[in-house]
């Protein structure tokens, strides 16, 4: 026990926090050795559980596969440094705006089907997404087209 201000009180252990999975996909060159371009394989994360589980998915997907995941074949074909400045699930629609970086030095069909694959199939993985709308500040139009 402790004694503060003439007071007793208990240390307690505080509240075991509430976790929940989410599916964060990613490219696997062991499962896809072809690499198909728009074909992702999801990978669970435990976190705390979140009134935001897309943002928290894509967050997670913006932080990349751990080192184990990597040894397993997936990578991320998603640039460091990309930042999501808004995400607004409504009718179905999960719109998702992130910084300029996600298509800085981005080249290639393929690659720009693969960053697209893989965000979508990241926020499709909740029942409230149908479809998926990314920009980059604001823009719509000519956002990841090679």
């Amino acid at each position: 026990m402790a004694v503060k201000s003439g007071l007793i009180s208990k240390w307690k252990n505080p509240p075991a926090q509430e976790i929940q999975i989410l599916k964060v996909f990613f490219n696997n060159s062991k499962l896809d050795p072809q690499v198909s371009c728009n074909r992702v394989f999801p990978v669970e994360r435990e976190v705390e559980k979140t009134q935001a589980p897309a943002r928290k998915a894509l967050e997670m997907l913006l932080l990349g596969p751990t080192k184990n995941e990597k040894q397993n074949g997936y990578f991320t074909t998603i640039s460091p440094g990309v930042k999501i400045q808004s995400l607004a699930i409504e009718q179905g629609i999960a719109k998702v705006d992130f910084n300029e970086t996600l298509e800085f030095q981005v080249g290639g069909s393929c690659r720009l089907a693969a960053i697209r694959a893989e965000i979508t199939q990241t926020l499709e993985q909740f029942s409230t997404v149908n479809n998926v709308i990314i920009s980059i500040n604001g823009k719509t139009e000519d956002i990841l087209q090679p």
